[in-house]
C-alpha cells in the first residue's frame, strides 16, 4: 500500500511539474491592411520545444463572432507563431479579434478596431 501511495504521489508531482512550464501566449500583435483586407497576427509564445509546446489553435473573430478557426501542429519558431487571413467583410469601425491557444495550457485574446477610412 505504501509503495502504491509513493507511485501515485510521484505521478501527481510529474503532472504538476509538466504543466508548470506551460503558459499562454504573452502577447498578440495584430495588424490589418485595409487595401488587401489581410489580417496578420504575431502570437508571442516563447518555448524551448516548439514541436511539443506550441500554439495549437487560433480563432479569429469579427464583431464578436468567430469567423475562422485554424488548428496548428507546431510553432514557427521558439518565440512566436505568425498567421495571416483574408477578411473581406471587415470595414471601418469593426472589431477584429485573435485568440491564440497553447497546446498545453492557456489562451490569450486581443482585439483591434478597423480604423476609419479603411
Amino acid at each position: 500500500m505504501k509503495k502504491m501511495f509513493m507511485v501515485f504521489a510521484l505521478l501527481i508531482f510529474m503532472a504538476a511539474a509538466s504543466t508548470a512550464y506551460a503558459h499562454p501566449p504573452s502577447d498578440i500583435k495584430i495588424t490589418f491592411n485595409p487595401s488587401t483586407k489581410i489580417l496578420t497576427a504575431a502570437i508571442i509564445h516563447n518555448t524551448s520545444n516548439p514541436s511539443k509546446h506550441y500554439i495549437n489553435k487560433v480563432d479569429v473573430g469579427l464583431n464578436g463572432k468567430d469567423i475562422i478557426t485554424q488548428m496548428i501542429s507546431k510553432e514557427d519558431n521558439n518565440a512566436s507563431q505568425t498567421v495571416s487571413y483574408l477578411i473581406p467583410d471587415a470595414k471601418a469601425g469593426d472589431i477584429l479579434s485573435v485568440e491564440g491557444h497553447c497546446s498545453i495550457s492557456g489562451a490569450l485574446k486581443k482585439e483591434i478596431s478597423v480604423a476609419m477610412g479603411q
